[in-house]
């Protein structure tokens, strides 16, 4: 059984998404402040941590970033009214792994629970991939540089995996979609920029390289071993 830690305040929401993930057979613990739901993550041992940004006592980008500062690496879905892609980019810069604005689906939410509980390395594949002096771990979910680890949020480890995998092959943005988010995803593909660019603050910009090439009008693509890239 799977077990969630939901950080959720709103008196009708919070419960209303425990009694239907409950249902669905999670084991669900619910916490009604950062404060609380902060304690709760350092000390539990969830699979997933579904986090609301407007909390009282600590406001989730403030709960995800000081779990990501302890080296928890429990995936987080993060809730939340607010909306635009400079609030997405604050969740994602503090750690989040997915992020969905209310008023949601309770499809979509279920949808993007599985698709964080599963992914992961497939059967058969080598476990550590590598382009150079990149590397990603397909079985501990760790990625870096040589023998430096990096902490990457889970769409952002996918997003590095697609690319590995590709081999030097020019991803499109819809590819790069199809590949590391959930199928029931409706957003637009514009998000990918969003987690290459903190790939590249994260794996290139302290090694002063440029690993992750754009091919204006078409995607992204790494480039050859040895270069710098664009």
């Amino acid at each position: 059984m799977h077990r969630i830690l939901l950080i959720e305040d709103d008196p009708q929401v919070g419960p209303a998404i425990r009694r239907g993930l409950t249902a669905e057979g999670y084991a669900v613990d619910l916490a009604t402040d950062g404060v609380t739901g902060l304690e709760c993550a350092l000390a539990g041992d969830h699979d997933v941590i579904v986090l609301d940004v407007m909390l009282p006592r600590l406001h989730g980008y403030g709960v995800c970033g000081r779990l990501r500062a302890a080296g928890v690496i429990t995936p987080v879905l993060m809730l939340t009214a607010k909306d635009g892609e400079h609030d997405e980019a604050e969740g994602l810069d503090t750690g989040a792994d997915d992020y969905l604005t209310k008023p949601f689906s309770y499809v979509v939410l279920l949808s993007r629970l599985r698709a964080l509980l599963r992914r992961g390395g497939r059967t058969g594949a080598s476990p550590v991939l590598r382009h150079g002096d990149l590397w990603a771990d397909l079985t501990t979910r760790r990625a870096g540089r040589g023998t430096t680890a990096v902490h990457l949020t889970g769409k952002q480890f996918g997003v590095l995996v697609a690319l590995i995998r590709a081999e030097g092959r020019v991803l499109s943005k819809g590819e790069i979609l199809d590949e590391v988010w959930d199928p029931a995803f409706r957003g637009d593909a514009s998000i990918v920029e969003v987690y290459v660019s903190a790939l590249r603050r994260k794996i290139d910009a302290p090694w002063g390289t440029r690993s992750i090439e754009t091919v204006r009008g078409y995607g992204y693509r790494l480039a050859p071993t040895g270069s710098t890239g664009e």
